[in-house]
């Protein structure tokens, strides 16, 4: 796992062989945005430990939708370390083991890209807390909130941090080479939807559950992108 800073004291990116999650900072409180891979918790709490910051001051696990790679440890830090795990209503069941994680519709090229993707470990059954709805706060990062962006999965949601200008976008957008729309999506005209709801918040600091943050011109690549991505 590589550590990565995105804002000085503020935010950092977990980075996994597949996938990534993000540690926000506000003073020593902790939140983590996604969880990465099942058996990463040990790797997440030494990256913690080597900031300067403690492992028990996490507060809260914003889990962005149910996939393996972004709820893998989060049931382990939470009984570690008594951090809330959030999620939004419509993924919690999943999340929880009680539903079936839903089944994309794919597209020809996916199809091998989503066969690499299973190779991460399945994620255990893990309890969710609190369930979101969008717009809702989420208590950290001065006023940060759920963005419901929906089709990717049924519940899947972006973190807008308007007072510093971030985005989480999860899946909805990814950025392995120029940002574009996510892939894996159960239904791609409502994924596309979310992305344009997304990039209408104009973030000056957008993070992708894969690939890199995008920090210079976000708002205006992310709105061109949107713009040309196809509905259908």
């Amino acid at each position: 796992m590589d550590l990565v800073e995105v804002l000085p004291n503020r935010l950092h990116m977990l980075r996994f062989p597949i996938g990534q999650a993000y540690l926000w900072q506000d003073g020593g409180a902790l939140t983590l945005v996604d969880a990465g891979n099942a058996g990463s918790a040990a790797e997440i709490e030494g990256a913690i430990r080597s900031l300067g910051l403690l492992p028990e001051r996490l507060e809260r696990i914003v889990l962005t939708h149910c996939h393996r790679d972004h709820v893998g440890a989060a049931g382990e830090l939470a009984a570690r370390w008594g951090a809330a795990v959030l999620a939004h209503r419509l993924d919690a069941p999943v999340i929880r083991g009680e539903r079936p994680v839903p089944e994309p519709v794919l597209l020809d090229w996916e199809i091998p890209l989503y066969a690499h993707g299973l190779t991460v470990p399945e994620a255990p059954a893990t309890p969710v807390d609190r369930e979101v709805e969008d717009g809702e706060a989420l208590g950290f990062g001065d006023g940060a909130y759920v963005v419901h962006a929906p089709g990717h999965t049924d519940g899947s949601i972006g973190i807008h941090l308007p007072r510093h200008g971030v985005l989480f976008t999860g899946d909805c957008v990814a950025a392995v080479g120029p940002p574009m729309l996510g892939v894996f999506n159960v239904d791609r005209a409502r994924a596309v939807e979310s992305f344009r709801r997304l990039a209408e918040l104009t973030p000056s600091v957008a993070c992708f559950g894969h690939g890199d943050p995008l920090t210079v011109d976000t708002a205006l690549i992310l709105a061109q992108t949107a713009a040309e991505t196809p509905g259908e």
